[in-house]
């Protein structure tokens, strides 16, 4: 008799998801299985129901890939894991490594890559099946739902930080205080960055300032750019989270002469084009870089912040049956810090 789960599955592109019971998956060659216990739910889970990415995401869609749980099988080939070992899984579900991105350290562009929760079954069920290589190891006494936004969400912006090549001392400016964003703010200042808040909302703004940034600036109350040049002289970097094509053009404008951008968030679908001075990026030898998740190396140096204190997401938990309701506030930008998913008591 086939062993089943609950999971949300989303079967059409902007559809609710709906809560049904499947089939447990079994773990292939070099996969483990793992029974769920925390899940964040991320942006990037609502781009995949809204279709605003191509290729659209593989139909039937179990989403979800900020995923901590436990070994409950091992499949043939798999070594360094017990069962009962605690992991979690991030974006990145798998790369092909022999390409020249892989054998260079950038895996995270690798074009035979594997999406967790998008090409890929995530976390948003009962068990998953993941490619061990690609797992991170947790602490036995971790808190997984702390620790869950760790795995897409500090990992991303743990990545898009180092690729600024800001230094200790230097400001940052972090466009967008979210679920990714309150997070940018806490390795900004593990890292030894000064950071300067961008946002639309004083309740994120409040947020920003308690976790360590001394410059906030209300973009819907004052020009943000001018806020950010005449308080700290132009940011040295700045990281963009948010999903408003104006907060990237607004980012350039933010540096000084020399600074780098990182983009991160994405506004998705056709609203994902931006404007901007080839003059101004030329004349003062800005740079523009994208940023891509993070590769298995990100994934355990930032948890290793995490682990030792030095960043914590502001997080509330949430069972599986209240994912659409989670999308809605999502939607309505109504969300401050990261929504968990709560499986250890399956969808009730």
């Amino acid at each position: 008799m086939t062993k089943t789960m609950k999971a949300a599955v989303l079967h059409k592109i902007k559809d609710r998801l709906v809560i049904e019971d499947v089939a447990i998956p079994e773990p292939g060659h070099g996969d483990i299985l793992i029974k769920v216990k925390a899940c964040g739910v991320c942006h990037s889970d609502l781009h995949a129901l809204e279709g605003d990415w191509s290729p659209l995401p593989n139909l039937p869609l179990i989403p979800g890939h900020e995923v901590a749980g436990h070994v409950a099988a091992i499949g043939p080939g798999v070594q360094g894991f017990q069962i009962g070992d605690a992991v979690g899984v991030p974006w990145m579900y798998s790369s092909c490594g022999a390409c020249e991105f892989c054998l260079a350290g950038m895996e995270t562009i690798c074009k035979s890559g594997e999406a967790t929760g998008y090409s890929k079954p995530g976390g948003y069920a009962e068990y998953m099946v993941a490619s061990a290589a690609f797992v991170g190891k947790l602490p036995a006494d971790a808190d997984f739902f702390e620790l869950a936004p760790i795995l897409c969400a500090g990992v991303t912006t743990y990545r898009g930080l180092k690729r600024t090549g800001a230094r200790p001392g230097q400001w940052v400016a972090v466009l967008g205080i979210g679920g990714l964003g309150h997070i940018a703010v806490q390795y900004a200042r593990a890292m030894g960055l000064r950071v300067a808040a961008v946002d639309v909302a004083d309740d994120k703004l409040a947020l920003a300032k308690s976790l360590g940034a001394e410059v906030l600036v209300n973009g819907a109350q004052e020009d943000a750019v001018a806020a950010i040049q005449s308080k700290i002289g132009g940011a040295h970097a700045a990281v963009v989270t948010a999903v408003a094509s104006k907060a990237f053009e607004q980012a350039i404008l933010m540096l000084r002469p020399a600074g780098t951008v990182a983009y991160i968030g994405l506004p998705g679908g056709k609203s994902d084009e931006i404007r901007t001075s080839i003059a101004a990026i030329t004349n003062w030898e800005l740079s523009i870089r994208g940023s891509n998740v993070g590769t298995r190396a990100d994934l355990h140096e930032a948890l290793d912040f995490a682990a030792n204190g030095l960043v914590r997401a502001k997080i509330r938990t949430a069972p599986l049956s209240q994912i659409n309701a989670i999308f809605d506030e999502m939607r309505q930008g109504k969300i401050v810090g990261r929504v968990v998913l709560d499986l250890s008591q399956g969808a009730t």
